[in-house]
């Protein structure tokens, strides 16, 4: 299976996880079988991992934001290793970032308010492990968020012409 042949049905994918086996063959140019076929061993191969609703949250409820640098008091692989494990229980952190630069990590929250941020990385301090300090930003508007990654660009390879 040709990677130039997997790429379109990941990107239909990513746009609608929900799209109909014959719609995704008739979008990629494909007859449904085989395309059912390319599916099932995108799906075993691991290039795909699941399929998921996107939720539209302020529909739902009030949130915040917040993203949080934080840099750790040690630098050897146990502390990183305690402060990822210990985060990895954490429902509201969506995200958790190993950087470079001036801190350790980026993390990302979503909480209910300030306030339940508050006791969120409070409760996170108070687990000890290892956070010598830490800033929080409260993100007041996301004009642009994106869910799907943009594979052509990524997997783009330039080729030469004779």
């Amino acid at each position: 299976m040709g990677e130039a042949l997997h790429i379109p049905v990941l990107v239909q994918l990513q746009k609608d996880g929900r799209i109909s086996n014959v719609n995704l063959a008739d979008a990629v140019g494909l007859s449904p079988s085989p395309c059912l076929q390319r599916v099932k061993r995108l799906e075993t191969a691991g290039f795909i991992t699941g399929y998921e609703a996107h939720v539209n949250l302020p529909k739902i409820t009030d949130s915040v934001t917040v993203f949080t640098e934080v840099t750790l008091a040690g630098h050897r692989r146990e502390d990183f290793m305690r402060f990822e494990n210990t985060l990895r229980e954490v429902d509201e952190l969506m995200e958790c970032h190993l950087i470079t630069g001036g801190y350790d990590y980026l993390l990302r929250f979503i909480t209910r308010s300030i306030e339940h941020y508050q006791e969120v990385i409070e409760s996170v301090l108070d687990a000890k492990i290892g956070i010598d300090k830490y800033f929080s930003y409260i993100v007041i508007k996301s004009p642009i968020l994106k869910s799907s990654v943009p594979l052509r660009s990524l997997i783009f390879r330039q080729t030469m012409e004779f």
